[in-house]
């Protein structure tokens, strides 16, 4: 009998990576021009194409809305030729369309593949995040701590002044609040207009990224994602979801939510044996954007499995171009 861990192994390298290329790939051939929903539309077509193409009973628990929502990778959606092992899958086909329309930095074609029961079935609804790279004791940070309280603990952690921690915040209106409050702390701050998936992921490296902590509410599809990415790089996260209306939390009731105001942390969000691709589509601090040129299409991608805490890069060079 096939496991999902056995199954994980095949699928390990090149199988998850041409997924996340080919939806990268899609979406480049239209960034800078403005039109986020083509972008996001060409994206998810191609990753369920090659998704379609895996020995693989998966079923999407993260992706791009509930079915009523979004006819296109909902949650629920079942993919892969039906045989291999039976595993979840969270997806963003296009992470930061708004970047991606306007030709900004970071953004990315993620998708995460795991054991069955094993990724949280999360709503999309907003959930409140914090997150932080490797190498603090457990507990350093915690949502039911202020932003003040969580800087300063950080901070001590890593044996240096407030002032040269540098916390990542989506920049909304919603988060003027913590905004402040942070920069009362004399941290600094690195506002960023979309990505939050590339967000959590930078703290992982900050003498690269120059981000300490990610702090702020995104979506909670993107939580469970950035979760999986950290379940192989390490580092610690917590989220708590956004049920501020009666009809969100009966939608997170019937989803297998029994506690509304749990906080998640990764281990919860993504457990068991967790593999994780991301392949640029504009350049970025983590990864380069896809490449044209008239003998080749470049690809840089980033791959992780869980279980053994391997992270590849791949840089490829596609040749047959009407692949593409």
């Amino acid at each position: 009998m096939t496991t999902a861990s056995t199954g994980l192994d095949r699928i390990l390298t090149l199988e998850l990576v041409r997924v996340s290329e080919r939806a990268a790939v899609a979406a480049a051939r239209l960034r800078g021009r403005g039109d986020e929903k083509a972008a996001d539309q060409v994206a998810v077509d191609a990753m369920r194409s090659e998704l379609n193409r895996l020995d693989i009973k998966g079923t999407v628990v993260i992706g791009e809305g509930e079915r009523d929502e979004a006819p296109m990778l909902y949650i629920g959606e079942e993919v892969g030729t039906g045989n291999g092992p039976v595993v979840d899958i969270a997806l963003d086909p296009l992470e930061g369309t708004t970047i991606a329309a306007k030709n900004l930095p970071n953004s990315l074609a993620v998708i995460a593949i795991a054991e069955k029961g094993t990724l949280l079935n999360a709503p999309d609804v907003y959930m409140d995040k914090i997150a932080i790279g490797p190498g603090y004791p457990d507990g350093v940070i915690s949502l039911d701590r202020t932003p003040t309280e969580n800087i300063a603990r950080v901070a001590k952690a890593k044996g240096v002044d407030v002032s040269e921690i540098t916390a990542c915040i989506l920049d909304r209106p919603r988060h003027q609040k913590l905004i402040d409050e942070v920069r009362g702390t004399g941290a600094a701050i690195r506002l960023i207009g979309d990505g939050d998936v590339a967000a959590v992921i930078h703290t992982t490296d900050p003498q690269e990224t120059g981000i300490d902590i990610y702090m702020g509410t995104g979506g909670a599809p993107e939580g469970v994602l950035a979760a999986a990415a950290l379940r192989c790089t390490g580092g610690q996260m917590q989220g708590r979801l956004i049920l501020d209306t009666p009809e969100k939390v009966e939608r997170a009731r019937k989803m297998g939510v029994k506690d509304p105001n749990a906080i998640y942390r990764v281990n919860d969000m993504a457990s068991g044996d967790v593999l994780f691709a991301a392949t640029g589509v504009t350049d970025g601090n983590m990864l380069s954007g896809v490449r044209f040129t008239k003998n080749f299409i470049e690809t840089h991608t980033i791959v992780m499995r869980s279980s053994s805490r391997t992270v590849r890069e791949i840089i490829a060079r596609h040749q047959d171009l009407d692949k593409f």
